[in-house]
């Protein structure tokens, strides 16, 4: 456990009077990728919500990077370099591309902004020729990558993916896991929520099985991939 960057321990979260997480624990090493898989309304993006400062618990801890931040505001989490690119991309649609990427560096006050945005218009040259456009008009991929593109301008310690291949065509959704696997091999730590179990198991080192708020199972991707119960409740027969 000395290696863990993110410990999370018995997290607790209400939705009014309905508990969503009933006692959910985990941990996410350094330089490991780690995804959370499970059915829809299964607690996945409340579990990242609340790491995130997005919703408070009503009990439990979360750990980073040897502080206790349970309760934190969510800028404040930030911040600290725990850095969530939300289900749905939440791009500010009235603002240019260039201006969602400097958002992502709001908290920071060193001299290399402008370098890291070079970088990533680099990695995303459609991004770079619509960099003066208002984001609302890139497509869904487009988008995904800008949503992404803003979060690293944060320089995360800790990256949070929820659901970044939904709704994209299959060759985007390609694109998506193509690029997790660049930052991987950068030493990214990754906490992936991802509805396509099957590419969220390829991708992680290590998985949890979320269901109805609680951990229900764990092992290596791989082991979770030849699972027959894994195999019936998530794959399916897909590719």
């Amino acid at each position: 456990m000395s290696d863990a960057l993110l410990t999370v321990e018995n997290l607790q979260t209400n939705y009014g009077a309905i508990r969503a997480l009933k006692g959910v624990s985990f941990h996410v090493d350094a330089g490991a990728t780690v995804t959370l898989i499970g059915a829809n309304g299964a607690g996945k993006s409340t579990t990242l919500n609340t790491i995130s400062g997005l919703l408070k618990p009503a009990a439990g801890r979360v750990v980073f990077n040897g502080t206790d931040i349970t309760g934190w505001r969510a800028d404040r989490v930030t911040a600290a370099g725990l850095v969530q690119v939300p289900e749905g991309r939440e791009i500010l649609a009235p603002l240019t591309v260039a201006e969602n990427l400097e958002l992502g560096a709001y908290t920071r006050h060193d001299k290399e902004v402008a370098q890291d945005m070079a970088r990533i218009l680099a990695r995303f040259p459609r991004l770079a020729e619509r960099r003066d456009q208002q984001a609302g008009s890139l497509s869904g991929g487009e988008q995904q990558m800008l949503a992404i593109g803003r979060a690293l301008m944060a320089r995360p310690k800790l990256l949070m993916l929820d659901e970044p291949s939904m709704g994209l065509a299959p060759v985007l959704v390609r694109d998506v896991f193509d690029f997790i696997a660049e930052l991987q091999a950068r030493g990214t730590t990754i906490l992936l929520v991802e509805q396509n179990a099957r590419k969220a198991l390829r991708a992680a080192g290590y998985a949890y099985v979320l269901e109805n708020g609680l951990i229900t199972q764990e092992g290596t991707g791989e082991e979770l991939l030849q699972d027959a119960r894994i195999v019936e409740a998530y794959l399916g027969s897909g590719h």
